[in-house]
């Protein structure tokens, strides 16, 4: 029978005499620094995130801040596009994608977003390096919070939570800032003058970063974060993973440096427990996959470390599959195995939706119309043999410049719009449009009733905006 490719390791001891606790307190853990090609790679992507976190809300587009989501007059502007409450369908796509591309990546290499570039991971990892330059390495760390009550310790403790709580409140205002014009609002922090609102959430964003990141850490990923439950129904034998090869780590063991290990009957794994060391969930990875793990692969540059220096070849620990530790598969007979069926349905499925939703926006009129019939008049006689019906159209221009636009109505023979047909709307404005629209009757030739017309919204000097929208009118 096949082994699961997700183990759960229990997280406690075995069964402890009645006298005991029932549950083990959960220790601190203290993951130490680890150099390599994957933590480079984590690194940027910290970098990346950050510098389009906090520098996107500081970017300008025009005249005004290019992404911005004004929650207060329902509109959001992302670079040159203002969307609506109308075009709540793109943040459905938006999710749609988002989970298509987690299937995707989860199905080809695992949680690659929970080890890079998932923003608990990232904050860990800024605030893991403030600890670091401050109360020193894994060690020293330990040796502090160990030791007693000082001076020294109290100074470090102190400037720690003060940059972390830097750190934090800086990520809260930012935060802010999509919501509420990020220079508007640093001149009210600075003039102490923000409203309750953005106080109560630079300060609550503040709170949760520096408590998640600073405190919670690994907890947020193995016990708050529902991926960590579901992700193996997304795995299967051909999904990489971190991995650590039994085969030829087994017996593991602590040797010289010249033993020979072949003499000794052991296997490659020299026991230094570095592994464990390093992970940032403190799972020991040899033990097999487990659900705390979240893919960092610090676990793999520690462990190539370490076999350099001893002298053996490295992969011990790697980035693998069960198919390719079970059958020895080669390196290219393992990527070949990752364009599986699930991954080209996946990759399918998600290019179709990216491909339709840019087409979408490219081919987008920049101009909504609403047609709303007046229900206090339905439909009156005017003049001679003048039926009158009333509409309201909402016109928004959702360019950021102004645009004049021209009315017109259709479907009835003889009808027409009494009164202007030009209007102006200022940029990324809506203005509510009041119009009579009245249609000659001959009696003998129109039965009362309701018949549909169309009316014509278009932008005056702009070929190809143009809107039409659908309504009927009402004859007695």
């Amino acid at each position: 029978m096949a082994q699961p490719l997700l183990k759960i390791v229990p997280a406690t001891k075995p069964a402890a005499p009645a006298e005991e606790p029932l549950y083990e307190v959960l220790k601190k853990i203290y993951p130490r620094a680890v150099h390599g090609w994957f933590a480079a790679w984590r690194w940027a992507l910290v970098w990346a995130t950050q510098l389009v976190f906090y520098g996107l809300a500081w970017l300008e587009w025009g005249e005004r801040q290019a992404v911005l989501f004004d929650i207060v007059h329902r509109k959001f502007y992302i670079l040159g596009l203002v969307f609506w409450p109308q075009d709540v369908i793109y943040l459905t796509v938006l999710l749609i994608v988002s989970a298509l591309a987690l299937f995707l990546f989860t199905a080809v290499a695992g949680r690659l977003w929970c080890g890079y570039a998932c923003p608990q991971t990232v904050y860990t990892e800024i605030f893991l390096w403030v600890e670091r330059r401050i109360e020193g390495d894994r060690a020293a760390r330990m040796k502090l919070d160990q030791g007693p009550v000082t001076k020294a310790r109290l100074l470090r403790k102190t400037a720690k939570h003060a940059v972390w709580i830097a750190i934090a409140l800086w990520t809260g205002f930012t935060f802010v800032g999509y919501v509420t014009p990020i220079r508007e609002l640093w001149g009210e922090v600075l003039a102490l003058s923000t409203g309750p609102w953005e106080t109560f959430w630079i300060l609550f964003y503040g709170f949760a970063t520096h408590g998640n990141a600073g405190f919670m850490r690994e907890q947020v990923c193995v016990y708050m974060c529902p991926y960590a439950r579901f992700q193996s129904a997304m795995f299967d034998r051909d999904t990489l993973m971190i991995t650590y090869d039994s085969a030829r780590g087994e017996p593991r063991g602590r040797r010289s440096k010249n033993a020979d290990a072949g003499s000794l009957g052991l296997g490659d794994c020299v026991d230094c427990g570095i592994c464990v060391q390093v992970c940032p969930t403190g799972i020991d990875i040899r033990d097999g996959l487990q659900y705390e793990c979240i893919g960092c692969a610090a676990c793999i540059d520690a462990c190539d470390q370490v076999m350099a220096k001893v002298g053996y070849p490295k992969g011990l620990i790697r980035y693998s599959t069960a198919h390719a530790l079970e059958n020895r598969l080669t390196r290219a007979q393992m990527f070949a195995r990752a364009f599986r069926p699930r991954v080209l349905v996946y990759t399918a499925i998600l290019g179709a939706i990216v491909v339709a939703t840019a087409a979408s926006l490219w081919l987008r009129v920049p101009l909504k119309v609403d047609v709303i019939r007046d229900r206090a008049a339905i439909a009156r006689e005017v003049g001679d043999d003048q039926i009158e019906n009333v509409y309201r159209l909402q016109i928004m221009n959702t360019t950021e410049r102004p645009r004049v636009y021209e009315i017109g109505v259709s479907g009835l023979e003889d009808i027409h719009i009494d009164g202007n047909l030009r209007f102006e709307v200022e940029g990324a404005t809506g203005r509510m449009v009041p119009l009579k629209v009245r249609v000659h009757v001959e009696r003998e030739h129109v039965r009362p009733g309701t018949y549909p017309i169309e009316f014509r919204v278009s932008a005056v000097g702009v070929p190809g905006e143009t809107v039409r929208e659908k309504s009927v009118f009402i004859m007695r």
